[in-house]
């Protein structure tokens, strides 16, 4: 009698079974079929009418994932993880090449990822440099000399810093009513003949951040400066530092005129108002009313007065321990200075160095 219930039981659970294994499988199936009709779907156009073309310049060394992104900001694709699974599917994954390209938003994925396997439009370059220690209007004159950029357009963009602070982080450190002096960081480009003013400032704006790095704002932070006064303070060494050698000397006793409350008293700042680099200022020079000018107002002004190199902005940060309060130049070819401690020290230097002419 038992032997008959337990083949019985036996029979019951074949059945149970079988419907289990159906009803997993319809389930497996239905997912399959709905995650393909998913894929399919987000693998199509993003418009069907009113198709519009889109520029987009793909930048050296972006992965599929930055690549992606941009896509998709840009409303060409539909899904950022279905373009990068399709491109390692397809095995197009880390064959896309740099450039411009002119998409619209009718084609397909496959098309897209084509197109960047065979590369962008070709464009014609050119190569422009920024010394250190050049103003925006500098920047702006070499420019349009050079018919790179219209000098006006040039400007306008650089008057306020709120133009490009909701591009780049570190400009909302920068007080708004100033403009983008000291942030266009002085180096060579290479850009596209048909770059916009805007292209141009954000690719120097990009210099400027990628060198900014935490090791200097961290140091900036024991000074208890701020990124607007570290540059501006820079900008005064680029100016005032003519040796390389001497800019940490220089930064020293800028730090230290500013932790006495004396006046800066840099000259540079007051050629910065003028206009103009005068090898002497006459006294009426020194007593212009204006912040920047650092004869007649304590501590930094307000913003930089010029494009600042990186060792100037490192000696900014850096400045040498030393008790100097004076420097006066040598006028010689190697652009160097004397240091004084005292008053008397810095007026018997000056009196040195005239009576050498």
């Amino acid at each position: 009698m038992t032997q008959i219930i337990d083949n019985n039981k036996k029979r019951k659970k074949k059945p149970v079974l079988l419907y289990s294994f159906i009803i997993i499988l319809v389930i497996i199936s239905v997912s399959i079929y709905s995650l393909k009709e998913y894929v399919d779907n987000q693998l199509q156009p993003v418009a069907m009418e009113n198709i519009k073309e889109i520029e987009v310049i793909i930048p050296k060394g972006s992965s599929s994932n930055k690549i992606a992104k941009m896509l998709k900001d840009n409303n060409l694709i539909r899904n950022e993880l279905v373009f990068r699974f399709f491109a390692k599917y397809e095995k197009m994954d880390g064959r896309f090449k740099a450039g411009k390209y002119i998409f619209n938003n009718g084609m397909t994925q496959e098309e897209i990822m084509s197109k960047l396997v065979e590369g962008g439009i070709a464009k014609d370059s050119v190569t422009f440099t920024i010394p250190e220690g050049f103003e925006l209007k500098q920047i702006a004159e070499r420019l349009h000399e050079m018919n790179i950029a219209d000098k006006n357009t040039f400007l306008e963009l650089t008057s306020k810093v709120s133009n490009f602070s909701s591009e780049y982080e570190f400009l909302k450190d920068v007080p708004e009513e100033l403009s983008l002096e000291g942030y266009l960081y002085p180096d060579t480009y290479e850009i596209y003949t048909d770059a916009s003013e805007k292209d141009i400032i954000r690719k120097m704006l990009d210099r400027f951040n990628s060198l900014y790095t935490d090791d200097i704002k961290s140091k900036a932070e024991k000074l208890d400066l701020d990124l607007n006064q570290i540059i501006t303070l820079a900008s005064i060494i680029e100016r005032e530092g003519r040796a390389e050698s001497e800019r940490e000397i220089i930064s020293g006793v800028f730090h230290n005129r500013i932790k006495s409350g004396m006046a800066l008293q840099s000259c540079a700042t007051v050629q910065y108002i003028l206009g103009e680099r005068k090898p002497v200022l006459s006294i009426e020079d020194t007593l212009i009313d204006s912040p920047y000018n650092t004869y007649i107002n304590q501590g930094l002004p307000p913003g930089p007065i010029a494009s600042p190199g990186i060792k100037s902005v490192e000696a900014a940060v850096n400045p040498a321990d030393v008790d100097y309060m004076y420097f006066v130049f040598n006028e010689n070819e190697e652009g160097t200075h004397t240091f004084s401690v005292t008053y008397e020290e810095h007026l018997k230097a000056k009196n040195r160095i005239q009576n050498k002419k």
